[in-house]
C-alpha cells in the first residue's frame, strides 16, 4: 500500500471479485480499503489461497497498465531494505504519476492486453573480467575504445552477452557521449537493453544526441523529471511495453522496466545530482550496481574522476578498471601548470595571494592571442556573493536574521542571501565603517573584470541564470562555475581554475574528491598540450588534489582517499547512517533499535532548525543489520504514532 508509515512495509492480501479478476494483474495499480480509507496500492502476486482466514476485496483497478514490472519491484525491495526505506518510498521514485490522457493514448495504439515485456534472462553469470577470449568478433567500430587497453575487449563481452563491470576512466577531450553510446550500440547488437543514468539535463542532451547518431532515432526513450509529467508518462510507458531498448535519463530513470535488460550505466558517479534528495535518498550508483548484482548484467561506472565508491569496486574485484596508459594520457592531456608552487612563487611573489596571479593571466593573454578561447572556472555564482567591513574585515551580516549580506551587481544595495532584506543603511557593529569589501568574488564580478582585463574579446558567462552548450572557436573568453563549462569548438586554448581555495577548504569529507572532479571536467575540455593547451591551477602543486590533476591521475588520489577512510572509519570503507531530528526523537530511535555488534553511536552534533543528527558506523559485512534494525525502530514508533519524525539516511554524501 502507498502508505508513508514504515510499521506498515509488508505485503497485505486481499480478494480479488469476478468483475476485477481480467484487469487485476501483477503490476497494477489498485485501490484497496485499510483502516476505513480507501489507499492506493500495487498488486504485487497474484495467489490461490491466503494464510488469513478473513479477507477484504479490491475496491478498483486504477489501471490494467501493468506499470510495476517484477524485476523492478524487486529491485524496489532490495533498494528499501539498503537505505533502511519503505517500499512505497521508493515506488514512487521508481514508477512515475499516472498521466490518464497519455495512457489512453498509448493504449489505443498498442491494445493493453500484449504479453508485458519478459525480465531480463539471469542464467548468464556475472564476471568481472571485461575479456571475451580471442576470435570474438567486434560488434561496432572500437576505434574510440582502442585507446584504452581494456576496451575493445569490453565491447566484445558485452555482444557475447557476459556482465563485464568495468569502472572507465576516461581520457582528457574524451567524447564520453560516443563512447557510451558504442557500449550501448553493443549491447544492443547482442539482443539486450540497456539504461544510461547522466546528472543533469546537458548531459542528457549530449547522449541522446550520441545514440540518435549510432542507434537512429526512435530506438531509446529519455526519462526525466525535467521533461513534465505527460512526456516522462509516455517514455516510461514506452519502454515497459519494450518499444524501445535502451533507456537514457537522470537519477529518474535508475529504475526504468526494460525488456532484456544487459547494461546499466552511469556517468560522472561523484556528482551530487545522482543522490535522490526524497526519502530513503538512494544514489542513482548504488541502485544500478544494485540492480546489475540482483540480474547478472553489466555495468560501467565512468568518469573524468574517479569516486572512492568505484576504486571500492575496482579494489575488491566486483569491477576491472578500463584506463588508458600513460603514454596515451600524456599524450592526450593538456600542459598544466600551478601557481603556488616555488618556480611561480620567485618570479611572481603575489601568487600566493592574487586571484589571477600573473601565470594565469599569461597563459590567458597568450590563447587570446592565437585566436584561441579561454575558459575561467569560478566556484561562487553572483556578483559579490560575500561581502566585509573594509575597515576592520568583519564579515558583513544582515541585521535582521544574522545572514550573509552579499552584493548583487556593482550598483545594487547590500542584501541578504538568506531572508532577501536589502540593506542599504548597513553599517558594521564592530567598528561603525559603511564601506565593504569583497570576501568572495562571484563569476558575473569575475567576468566584469576579466573585460576590463582584455578589452575588445567577447566575454560570455555560463551559470545557474543561463547554461551554454557550446561556444564557438576564436578568441573569447568563458566565465562559468563548476559543472556550466561550455563546450568549445576545437577546445579551448587555456582553463584556468580559480579560487581554489573555495572548493579545497569546505568543511566536507569529499572535499578534496569534488574539488580534482570539477578541476578534471574542466581541464578535459582543454585541447592536448602539443595542440597548444594550457590549464592553470591556483593553488599550491604540494595538495594530494592538484598533484592528481598535475598527473592526470585520478585512480591515484582515489585509492589515496579510500585508505584514508579505511583508516578513519569513514564511507564507503564502512557503512555509516545518519539519524536527525529533534534530541528526544532521536534518543527515542536508537534506544529502541537491536544495533548490530560492533555498532558505533557516534554525537550527537547539532543540526539544521534546532535539531540533531546522530551517526551509527559498522563494518560494511553488517551493513543490512544496521538498516533493518533502524528500519524496524522506525516501524515501533510509527506503530505508536510518536509526534516528533526521524530521518534516516544510510551513507549519505554530507556526514558534517
Amino acid at each position: 500500500m502507498d502508505v508513508p508509515l514504515p510499521h506498515l512495509d509488508r505485503p497485505f492480501d486481499y480478494l480479488v471479485p469476478d468483475t476485477l479478476d481480467a484487469d487485476a494483474r501483477p503490476g497494477v495499480r489498485v485501490k484497496v480499503r485499510f483502516a476505513g480509507q480507501l489507499v492506493d496500492g500495487w498488486l504485487l502476486e497474484r495467489v490461490a489461497e491466503s494464510a488469513h482466514p478473513k479477507l477484504a476485496y479490491l475496491e478498483k483497478v486504477v489501471s490494467p497498465v501493468p506499470v510495476l514490472a517484477p524485476e523492478v519491484a524487486e529491485l524496489a525491495r532490495a533498494v528499501a531494505d539498503r537505505y533502511a526505506g519503505s517500499l512505497a518510498d521508493v515506488l514512487r521514485l521508481a514508477v512515475p504519476p499516472r498521466h490518464a490522457r497519455v495512457e489512453k493514448d498509448v493504449t489505443a495504439k498498442a491494445p493493453a492486453g500484449a504479453t508485458p515485456p519478459a525480465p531480463a534472462d539471469p542464467a548468464t553469470p556475472a564476471t568481472g573480467s571485461a575479456d571475451t577470449g580471442p576470435g570474438a568478433a567486434d560488434p561496432v567500430d572500437p576505434r574510440g575504445w582502442r585507446d584504452y587497453p581494456a576496451g575493445p575487449a569490453f565491447l566484445r563481452a558485452l555482444t557475447a552477452g557476459r556482465a563485464p563491470r568495468a569502472v572507465w576512466s576516461a581520457l582528457p577531450g574524451e567524447d564520453w557521449a560516443d563512447r557510451y553510446a558504442d557500449a550501448v550500440a553493443a549491447t544492443v547488437a547482442g539482443g539486450r537493453g540497456a539504461v544510461i543514468v547522466v546528472a543533469d539535463a546537458r548531459d542528457l542532451d549530449r547522449l541522446d544526441a550520441a545514440l540518435t547518431a549510432v542507434l537512429g532515432p526512435g530506438r531509446h526513450a529519455c526519462l526525466s523529471a525535467a521533461a513534465g509529467p505527460a512526456r516522462r508518462y509516455r517514455a516510461f510507458l514506452a519502454a515497459r511495453r519494450g518499444d524501445v531498448p535502451v533507456v537514457i535519463g537522470t537519477r529518474a530513470a535508475m529504475f526504468a522496466p526494460v525488456e532484456r535488460l544487459g547494461l546499466v550505466a552511469v556517468w560522472d558517479d561523484g556528482d551530487d545530482l545522482h543522490a535522490e534528495p526524497r526519502a530513503p535518498y538512494p544514489h542513482a550508483r548504488d541502485v544500478l550496481l544494485t540492480r546489475a548484482q540482483l540480474v547478472g548484467i553489466a555495468a560501467l561506472v565512468g568518469g573524468y574522476a574517479r569516486t572512492a565508491e568505484a576504486q571500492l569496486l575496482v579494489e575488491t574485484g566486483w569491477a576491472r578498471e578500463v584506463v588508458a596508459d600513460r603514454a596515451t594520457v600524456r599524450a592526450r592531456m593538456p600542459a598544466i601548470a600551478p601557481t603556488g608552487d616555488d618556480p611561480h612563487l620567485a618570479r611572481d611573489p603575489g601568487a600566493a595571494s592574487a586571484r589571477l596571479p600573473s601565470l594565469a593571466w599569461t597563459t590567458a593573454r597568450d590563447a587570446l592571442r592565437a585566436d584561441l578561447p579561454v575558459l575561467v572556472q569560478v566556484p561562487r555564482r553572483g556578483y559579490l556573493p560575500s561581502v566585509a567591513c573594509a575597515d576592520c574585515r568583519a564579515p558583513a551580516r544582515c541585521p535582521h536574521c544574522a545572514g550573509p549580506l552579499g552584493l548583487p551587481s556593482a550598483e545594487g544595495a547590500p542584501a541578504c542571501r538568506w531572508c532577501g532584506r536589502v540593506a542599504a543603511a548597513y553599517a558594521c557593529p564592530e567598528c561603525g565603517g559603511r564601506r565593504l569589501r569583497a570576501s568572495v568574488t562571484g563569476a558575473r564580478r569575475t567576468a566584469e573584470e576579466l573585460g576590463r582585463a582584455f578589452p575588445g574579446v567577447p566575454v560570455r558567462t555560463s551559470g545557474r541564470e543561463e547554461v551554454l552548450a557550446t561556444v564557438p572557436a576564436g578568441a573569447g573568453l568563458v566565465i562559468a562555475t563548476p559543472g556550466a563549462e561550455p563546450v568549445a569548438e576545437g577546445g579551448y586554448g587555456a582553463v584556468l581554475l580559480l579560487d581554489s581555495w573555495a572548493l579545497l577548504t569546505r568543511a566536507d569529507l569529499r572535499a578534496g574528491e569534488e574539488a580534482l572532479r570539477r578541476w578534471l571536467a574542466a581541464a578535459a575540455l582543454a585541447r592536448p598540450g602539443p595542440a597548444g593547451g594550457r590549464v592553470v591551477v591556483v593553488a599550491d602543486g604540494a595538495l594530494a588534489p592538484v598533484q592528481a590533476l598535475l598527473r592526470w591521475d585520478s585512480a591515484w588520489f582515489a585509492t589515496r582517499e579510500l585508505a584514508e577512510r579505511r583508516e578513519l572509519g569513514f564511507p564507503p570503507a564502512v557503512r555509516m547512517a545518519s539519524v536527525t531530528g529533534v534530541a528526544d526523537a532521536v534518543a527515542d530511535l536508537l534506544a529502541g533499535a537491536a544495533l548490530p555488534d560492533g555498532a558505533e553511536v557516534l554525537g550527537p552534533v547539532p543540526a539544521d532548525e534546532g535539531r540533531e543528527r546522530m551517526l551509527v558506523r559498522v563494518p560494511r559485512a553488517r551493513a543490512a543489520a544496521l538498516a533493518g534494525a533502524l528500519h524496524a525502530a522506525a516501524g515501533q514508533r510509527s506503530a505508536r504514532k510518536a509526534a516528533d519524525p526521524v530521518r534516516l539516511q544510510i551513507d549519505p554524501l554530507s556526514l558534517f
